[in-house]
C-alpha cells in the first residue's frame, strides 16, 4: 500500500485523523462482535457514565517500521493485560486480551498507508481505550460500554532531540493511598493537569510525585516512571502500590539486568537519598526514556552527575538498547515483538 504524502521526518507529537478506526459494544452483560469504522466521531448520552463519574480506561502503544521492512507492536500482550485489569479495577467488564490483539492487529492493517517508514523517527500510535456510554444518574457502574482503538501517526515526544529535563518535586499528589494510581485510567491523568500547569508556570518541565501516604519517597510523574543510575553503575527503579506499572519500564528492567547484565534494585526510593545518583531518567511509551539533570525539592536542588546537556552513559545504553530492539535493529527477549505484516 502506497505511503500518505507526509512530512514524516517532521511530525509533531499530536492527534492527526487516520482513515479507520475500530469500535466493540457492551450490551447485555456480553460485548459484541467489534468492526472498523471510518467515521471518527462518537455520540453517546448527555446522561453516559463516563461524562459523570469517570468510568474509562486508556492504553497507548506503538506500532513500528522496522529496518528488514515489517510492521510490528511491542508486547501488546501487555497491554491487553494491563487494560483488562484497569477495567476490573473501576468496576468495567474486561475486554478480552485476544480480541484485544486481533483489534490492534485490525486496525493498523486499514491504516497501513499512515505507517511511518523506517528511519523516519516516527512511529503509529494506537491508543486502545474503553468507556461507560449507558445513561447513568445514581452513583453506581453503568451497564453499557464502548471499545475503541484509534491510530494516528507521531513524530518524537521532544522534538528537536531529548535534552535533560528540571524537575520540581510536586506540593500535590497524583494518586490516594489505596487509590487507583497502579491503573491506566483517564481520571489519574486529569488529577496531574493542574500539578503539570503549576510546575510549567514555574518554569518546569515536569512534576515529581511523592508517595501521598508520606510524601517522603519518588513515585512518579504525571505520565512516566522513574529510574535513577548510582554511582556504583546500579540501576534502582522506584517501587510503590501506586506507581503504574509501566510496560517501557518493566522492558528495561529486563534490558538492564538479562542483556547488559547491569545490577537492577526496585525499592522504594527516598527523596532524601536523590544526591546519592548519578544519573535519572523517566520512561514511557511516548519517549521511552528522557534523561533528568535536575531535581528541585523546594529550593534544595539535586544536580545529577549526567550533567544538563546529554544522556548519561547508562541511560542513553537502555535507550539505544530498548529501541534498536523495537526497530529490529537489536535481537530482544521471545515474545517481544510482534509481527502484524
Amino acid at each position: 500500500m502506497e505511503k500518505k504524502n507526509l512530512d514524516w521526518a517532521n511530525l509533531g507529537f499530536a492527534y492527526m485523523p487516520t482513515d479507520y478506526r475500530y469500535v466493540a459494544n457492551f450490551k447485555n452483560g456480553t460485548w459484541e462482535e467489534g468492526a472498523l469504522t471510518a467515521d471518527p466521531n462518537v455520540t453517546i448520552s448527555e446522561c453516559a457514565g463516563i461524562l459523570h463519574y469517570c468510568q474509562e480506561v486508556f492504553e497507548g502503544l506503538k506500532a513500528y517500521t522496522t529496518e528488514d521492512g515489517h510492521i510490528v507492536t511491542f508486547r501488546p500482550d501487555l497491554n491487553a493485560e494491563r487494560m483488562k485489569d484497569s477495567a476490573r479495577r473501576l468496576e468495567m467488564p474486561p475486554f478480552p486480551a485476544d480480541r484485544f490483539l486481533e483489534a490492534v492487529d485490525e486496525v493498523v492493517k486499514a491504516n497501513t498507508a499512515w505507517v511511518p517508514p523506517y528511519g523516519s523517527g516516527a512511529t503509529l500510535y494506537i491508543r486502545p481505550y474503553m468507556f461507560a456510554s449507558s445513561p447513568v444518574i445514581g452513583v453506581k457502574p453503568a451497564e453499557e460500554y464502548q471499545f475503541r482503538i484509534f491510530v494516528t501517526p507521531v513524530g518524537p515526544y521532544f522534538k528537536g532531540g531529548v535534552k535533560p529535563l528540571t524537575i520540581c518535586v510536586s506540593d500535590f499528589d497524583r494518586a490516594a493511598p489505596h487509590g487507583t494510581g497502579h491503573i491506566k485510567a483517564g481520571l489519574n491523568y486529569a488529577m496531574s493537569l493542574h500539578a503539570y500547569v503549576t510546575a510549567h508556570t514555574n518554569g518546569f518541565d515536569e512534576n515529581m510525585f511523592p508517595d501521598p501516604a508520606t510524601r517522603t519517597c519518588v513515585e512518579e510523574t504525571g505520565g512516566a516512571n522513574f529510574l535513577f543510575v548510582d554511582r556504583q553503575g546500579r540501576i534502582v527503579i522506584p517501587k510503590s502500590d501506586s506507581i503504574l506499572p509501566s510496560i517501557t519500564r518493566r522492558s528495561l528492567v529486563t534490558v538492564a539486568r538479562d542483556i547488559l547484565g547491569f545490577s537492577v534494585e526496585e525499592r522504594p526510593v527516598k527523596l532524601a537519598e536523590l544526591d546519592q545518583f548519578a544519573e535519572c531518567g523517566v520512561c514511557g511509551t511516548a519517549a521511552v526514556i528522557c534523561p533528568v539533570g535536575k531535581v528541585v525539592d523546594h529550593g534544595r536542588e539535586i544536580c545529577f552527575d549526567s550533567g544538563m546537556e546529554k544522556m548519561g552513559p547508562v541511560v542513553q545504553k537502555l535507550y539505544d538498547t530498548l529501541t534498536g530492539i523495537q526497530m529490529g535493529r537489536v535481537e530482544g527477549p521471545k515474545g517481544w515483538i510482534h509481527t502484524i505484516l
